[in-house]
């Protein structure tokens, strides 16, 4: 395996790829008794269009979520049940472009490890199973609909996207999930669980050369075809709805902005822009900035106010909200904020505060496993090293904010997303 050292960071990463096209990467913990094996795969909810082997392929919304809680199933019962009586605790997730099968443990490491590539790598479905999949899910995303904070994204997207599968929500609808099969899930897992298309990361105090064996015992031999996916045609500079309100069974209005941003080419520079994104996020609306605070005085705001810079295949956007009497007020306040210091530039003393605190996060967050193992992935599969961070904001300057916060929060890219108490005299 390939030894990489990180000085800066205090950390060493192993790694290999294996003929079928496999990433293995190994992050030893010396000393440390919690073990831990991610498995994941570059398919997720926004894979909905792609091309295989010369031929476009059309699948329904929530495909790839549907098929994440599928995997767990086995000719011999429940994977999720046998990790667990093994002293492991697992689970999974599905992203937009991401889905993940994990575990950690102390005890009966490879032996776990083993139990999650197989049953990853040999999906097992009946027309029975599948169809009682369908209710226990369609009662999940019924669930999450009625979440406002779900909701209020999900209407934010929306507003932002007009093709972007951005905003489709990843577990799909009630709707969309009736035309799954088991059909359809075996040619989806054949797509985009090859070997070539995944990255097992393993965290602690493990043996990599008995990982690596694991990996090339268990594992199909075969690379699997190379995917074109199809994320919809590249969206104009403008939102496409300037705003929704929708009135929803809760106490106090809530809302979201939305700051639609060009999408980012995968490779360091879309690791660069990320952290710009935090930076000018933080820098203009993190609780100590001035214009928090003037809205928080105000009363504009209150302490679920918050926000944060997203990058997702095709589509990037900024994003801030939370509880407030006007939301409308408080977004020309962003705007406005945002113009006056891409004009008269961000006080040097505040930005270098922010950075600190920032850069310092960034390495608080090597302390979690799974922090380390989805950035590791994510990074992986859109062609940046997570652990260069350090580098990459040697690279940013002052004026990168100011030039991020004068062409992206701008009025002709925001939306904005309102849920009101029903009966509000306003709707």
């Amino acid at each position: 395996m390939v030894k990489t050292e990180y000085p800066r960071i205090g950390e060493t990463v192993l790694s290999e790829t294996l003929p079928n096209g496999l990433r293995v990467c190994v992050v030893p913990k010396p000393g440390y008794r919690k073990r831990y094996a991610f498995f994941a795969t570059r398919y997720g909810g926004m894979d909905m269009r792609f091309r295989l082997r010369g031929v476009w392929q059309d699948t329904p919304a929530g495909i790839a979520h549907y098929l994440e809680h599928k995997m767990f199933d086995t000719e011999d019962g429940n994977a999720l049940q046998t990790l667990a009586q093994n002293g492991a605790e697992p689970n999974a997730f599905t992203a937009n472009s991401m889905t993940a099968y994990y575990f950690d443990c102390t005890e009966r490491f490879e032996e776990n490890l083993r139990i999650l590539l197989s049953f990853v790598s040999v999906p097992y479905f009946t027309q029975e199973s599948v169809d009682k999949e369908r209710g226990i899910i369609a009662q999940e995303i019924r669930m999450t609909e009625d979440s406002p904070d779900w909701r209020v994204y999900k209407n934010l997207l929306a507003c932002l996207y007009a093709t972007n599968p951005a905003r489709v929500p990843i577990a799909g609808t009630v709707e969309s999930i009736q035309d799954i099969t088991p059909e359809t899930l075996y040619a989806c897992h054949k797509a985009f669980y090859a070997p070539s298309n995944m990255l097992l990361c393993v965290i602690g105090d493990v043996d990599a050369d008995a990982v690596l064996s694991l990996a090339r015992e268990v594992l199909p031999q075969e690379r699997g075809a190379e995917i074109a996916r199809d994320y919809g045609a590249a969206e104009a500079p403008a939102v496409h709805q300037k705003s929704m309100v929708c009135p929803m069974e809760i106490g106090q209005t809530q809302f979201l902005i939305g700051f639609k941003c060009p999408a980012g080419a995968d490779g360091e520079a879309l690791l660069r822009q990320s952290l710009i994104g935090e930076l000018a996020c933080d820098l203009l609306l993190g609780e100590s900035s001035p214009l928090y605070l003037r809205l928080y005085d105000a009363g504009l705001i209150n302490g679920s106010f918050g926000g944060g810079f997203d990058q997702l295949p095709g589509a990037a956007y900024l994003y801030a909200g939370g509880e407030g009497k006007d939301p409308e007020a408080v977004a020309r306040a962003i705007v406005d904020e945002a113009a006056r210091l891409a004009r008269e530039g961000v006080d040097e003393d505040y930005y270098q505060q922010i950075r600190r605190a920032n850069f310092g996060a960034s390495l608080r967050s090597l302390g979690s496993f799974e922090n380390i193992a989805v950035g590791m992935a994510d990074g992986y599969f859109r062609g940046f090293d997570s652990y260069r961070f350090p580098e990459v904001y040697d690279t940013i300057t002052k004026a990168d904010i100011e030039a991020f916060l004068r062409e992206n929060v701008v009025e002709e890219r925001r939306a904005i997303s309102i849920l009101v108490p029903k009966g509000d005299s306003d709707t």
